[in-house]
């Protein structure tokens, strides 16, 4: 670089050395940039980005590329549509195998490049260009082999730069101007271009042939702090190049290359980077940090006086003169470039090639009704582009990249201040607030269903509760008779439903979407959906044989009678009725599952929200869902026509799941306050995010199975590791806070926790129990005893530290239950217990209730009074919490498993070797 003293364009001495103020340049016009004479060899020719972009410019230049080098790949070859291009260790090993070259494109990494310069201009005299493509390269190597360059009489191209092309000679040299396919791009023509930006250089060259302009020379200068032929070289040569009538200059912030140009001919200067003015530190290019006078506001004045205008180039305000135009936007270039030309009489070099209109290939209003200025109409993508939509537009449904999901999930998370969690983007509190057959259905869809996809999914998934006569009720009843824990017993009839009991659905759902998958269906409930290609469709194919059979099923026949009676409706449903009206066999009740499976599934997977594995996935966890909720119902209550004594087409036609999972467990219809007790119970334990127990176990199971072949996951023994990592510890701890709570009030007149008025003194009773317990605590330290038992449902590792500290979960349902007016003796009790505790000097502050006390008084309230009569014990208890928290976990781990079979890897879950350790 030359001395800040002096003006780079007044030294400016092409082909010498002979004085010493004069730096060296080869290049005394653009036409010598990239000629057919030029030879090139690739340093680091197999690197990541030369193997992607060396190859076109081999093809697009007529064979330039004679080698390249890559340290231990010697007698390997880059392949190329014309040709190999041979690979040697060094510069020195090439040119020993006869191979001679004038130019050396270099992408080494940044350590490297200043030796890799070095070295090929010290053992090639014939070398006189070197295009360096490395960003980031230090200022203090740049400037060594800026020296060294211009010793040996070479210049030096870029660094982070994309590289020289030449239109009209059909060359391009190092990087990818034009991209892929450089010939539609890089169009003969007038204009030359000088781009800081190596993407911006391509696509300026495109905008100039929507105003009929082609190019002489694409120039990416790169924008690295040091840029080794920058603005003052490039103006040298365009004025000295015949063929180019003008210049487009794309400037960034940054360095003072720009302010002393003189210019003999148009240019327009597009000066970006305003927004840049307050950053610190370079953003986007190394050298893209402005100083105080190199910012683009001090650009834009620069080339405003050069080219004799006094304000920006728009549309609506064109200023130029015949020397030139500054604008800030690149739409705005063409017609700049076209109004500068014009003023000097010149034409455009062709007819406008295109136009800058947006031009949609794709387009989604996402059911949102759009202003008329917004709602742009699709058009037909050109070549190979429009082959290969075609083909994406005929994929449903999404599919997800592959990653490793140990701890990690795309269903669940926990906000690590607020504790609360989240599954499917929805917060356990807003999920306490829907019923339980909503959450299990959003936990698989990823979206809650409107009340007609409520509607068929209670008739589904009360379909199959009653396990009369199945060998998963006889799995349940040994595993029962031999005392497991619930969890066990559940995992035990949830282990027989393999794959063997689901086909028939699953290739029901393959053949629905099969038939539906071109016919234009995008909402499943649109009544008057003409699917009579669809109907000609499976009636000279297979899928009649897939969804009916020569015999009726009863079964079938009760889920459509559900539906009908619920009213609900759903193209598919209607569709299998017109299926089964033209034939002479009958629906199956797989086909009917599968029709209500993809009448939920459906918008889902048509905003490509869900995966064609979880809908061909989706009955096998409906029919999980029902039999845990069946085999939580002992054998002698289940028979051919009722389960829990109700008849199963009343549970088909009339109850939603969230009563039959109420029935199973406490074997009465819940009352509607029951009802919401219940609901809040379950949606509050949804989940806790990928970290817990069970999660882990369900995430472990799909991995073992591989599921990166997803249709090899076994969804039924996921849910049985998602069981097996459930126990009393995690899963069974609610019932210790019953107990708790059960010393407290067993012996008294409590007769119903729900009565405001039970004539009990809370604060009394709170009181007591924080002085006995002071006195049991103080003793225990005394005595060494670390270990002492503490008070459950109190305190919350986050929310501590207060005067008064309060668990937000706690709070929200609390206030849930007072806005319905909802008494709960317990609840209020853990409330004066925390104050008591810290009034008697247990606790420094008033600890906070935290949400395992909600889930424990919620069902203990609904358990007092047959629990105080007798008719349950302690162990029933026990059960009847380690059962709840099931239940509800289930809708988290459903989403835990598809996620995991949609995103994972095999064996992702395992702990690498060097993080375990041996315990003696």
């Amino acid at each position: 670089m030359a001395s800040s003293s002096f003006h780079r364009n007044d030294y400016l001495r092409p082909k010498g050395l002979d004085a010493f103020k004069h730096y060296y340049v080869g290049i005394d016009s653009l036409g010598e940039l990239a000629t057919t004479d030029d030879r090139v060899c690739v340093l680091n020719i197999l690197g990541s980005e030369s193997r992607s972009v060396t190859p076109t410019s081999h093809v697009y230049s007529g064979g330039n590329i004679i080698c390249g080098t890559q340290p231990g790949r010697s007698g390997s070859a880059l392949k190329t549509e014309i040709g190999d291009i041979p690979v040697y260790n060094t510069v020195v090993e090439a040119m020993d195998a006869g191979h001679r070259f004038n130019v050396a494109v270099v992408y080494v990494p940044p350590a490297g490049v200043k030796d890799a310069v070095i070295e090929a201009i010290r053992v090639n005299p014939k070398l006189d260009k070197v295009v360096i493509l490395t960003e980031k390269v230090s200022l203090s190597d740049a400037r060594i082999i800026r020296q060294y360059g211009q010793q040996q009489g070479v210049d030096i191209f870029g660094g982070n730069c994309l590289g020289l092309a030449d239109a009209h000679h059909g060359v391009r040299i190092g990087g990818a101007l034009g991209g892929s396919h450089p010939e539609e791009s890089l169009v003969p023509g007038s204009i030359a271009i000088y781009s800081n930006s190596g993407n911006f250089t391509t696509t300026i060259a495109v905008y100039l042939l929507t105003a009929g302009w082609g190019t002489t020379v694409s120039f990416s200068s790169g924008k690295d702090v040091y840029i080794h032929f920058a603005a003052p070289e490039f103006t040298h040569a365009l004025h000295n190049d015949r063929r180019s009538r003008a210049a487009v200059m794309y400037i960034e912030p940054g360095g003072y290359y720009e302010q002393d140009l003189i210019f003999h001919k148009p240019v327009v200067a597009c000066v970006v980077g305003r927004w840049k003015d307050r950053l610190t530190k370079a953003c986007g290019h190394a050298g893209a940090i402005a100083g105080s006078g190199d910012n683009a506001s001090a650009k834009e004045r620069w080339f405003m006086e050069k080219l004799g205008v006094d304000d920006l180039f728009t549309t609506d305000n064109p200023v130029c003169s015949a020397k030139g135009a500054v604008v800030t936007n690149i739409a705005d270039i063409p017609a700049a470039m076209t109004a500068v030309m014009s003023l000097s009489g010149f034409i455009p070099d062709f007819e406008p090639k295109g136009d800058l209109s947006l031009k949609c290939w794709f387009a989604d209003d996402t059911d949102i009704e759009l202003p008329a200025d917004l709602d742009i109409e699709t058009v037909e993508a050109i070549s190979p582009y429009r082959e290969q939509i075609g083909i994406v537009n005929r994929q449903v449904g999404v599919i997800l990249p592959r990653q490793s999901m140990k701890d990690a999930s795309g269903a669940s998370m926990m906000d690590p201040k607020t504790q609360v969690s989240r599954l499917q983007g929805v917060s356990v509190l807003d999920a306490a607030t829907h019923s339980y057959e909503d959450n299990l259905v959003m936990s698989v869809i990823r979206e809650y269903p409107d009340e007609n996809g409520l509607a068929l999914a209670n008739v589904a998934l009360n379909a199959y509760v009653n396990l009369h006569g199945t060998p998963m009720l006889d799995a349940a009843a040994a595993a029962r008779r031999f005392e497991n824990s619930p969890n066990t017993v559940l995992c035990s009839a949830v282990s027989i439903l393999g794959p063997g009991a689901i086909s028939g659905a699953q290739e029901a759902v393959r053949a629905l979407l099969d038939l539906f998958r071109d016919a234009g269906l995008t909402n499943p409930t649109q009544t008057d959906f003409d699917f009579a290609a669809v109907l000609d469709k499976a009636l000279t194919g297979k899928a009649i044989d897939t969804l009916t059979a020569e015999e009726p099923e009863q079964l079938a026949r009760n889920m459509l009678e559900g539906i009908e009676t619920r009213g609900a409706s759903s193209v598919f449903v209607k569709f299998l009725h017109s299926l089964e009206e033209h034939s002479s066999n009958h629906l199956t009740a797989d086909a009917v599952l599968a029709a209500i499976c993809c009448h939920l599934a459906w918008h889902p997977m048509m905003l490509k929200r869900l995966s064609q594995t979880t809908l061909v996935n989706m009955p096998w966890h409906m029919r999980v869902f029902s039999t845990m909720v069946g085999a939580s119902v002992r054998i002698e209550r289940q028979t051919e026509q009722a389960f829990g004594g109700v008849p199963n087409l009343e549970l088909i036609n009339e109850w939603s799941f969230t009563e039959t999972a109420f029935l199973a467990l406490l074997a009465h219809r819940p009352s509607e306050d029951e009802l919401f007790a219940f609901s809040i119970l379950i949606g509050l334990t949804v989940t806790n995010g990928p970290g817990t127990i069970s999660a882990q176990g369900a995430k472990g199971a799909v991995a073992a199975d591989g599921p990166e072949a997803p249709e090899r996951v076994q969804i039924n023994k996921a849910y049985a590791g998602f069981l097996t990592h459930t126990g009393y510890a995690h899963g069974g701890n609610g019932f210790e806070a019953m107990r708790f709570l059960i010393e407290r009030f067993g012996k008294s007149s409590l007769q119903d926790p729900g009565d405001p008025d039970h004539g009990l003194d809370l604060e009394s009773i709170a009181a007591a129990y924080a002085k006995e317990y002071k006195t049991y605590k103080t003793s225990a330290k005394a005595a060494g005893n670390l270990s002492y038992a503490k008070i459950p449902c109190v305190n919350h590792p986050i929310f501590k530290d207060k005067e008064i500290n309060y668990d937000p979960r706690e709070v929200y349902v609390h206030e849930l239950f007072e806005k319905r007016g909802s008494y709960n003796l317990f609840h209020e009790f853990y409330h004066e217990l925390v104050k008591a505790l810290a009034a008697y000097g247990v606790s420094r502050n008033v600890y906070c209730v935290n949400v395992d006390a909600v889930i424990a008084v919620i069902l203990l309230k609904m358990l007092w009074k047959p629990f105080v009569s007798g008719e349950l014990d302690d162990r029933f208890l026990e059960y009847g919490a380690f059962t709840t928290f099931v239940y509800g976990r289930i809708a988290g781990d459903a989403a835990e498993i598809e996620d995991h079979t949609n995103r994972g890897r095999n064996m992702d879950t395992r702990t690498a070797a060097s993080k375990c350790q041996f315990v003696s």
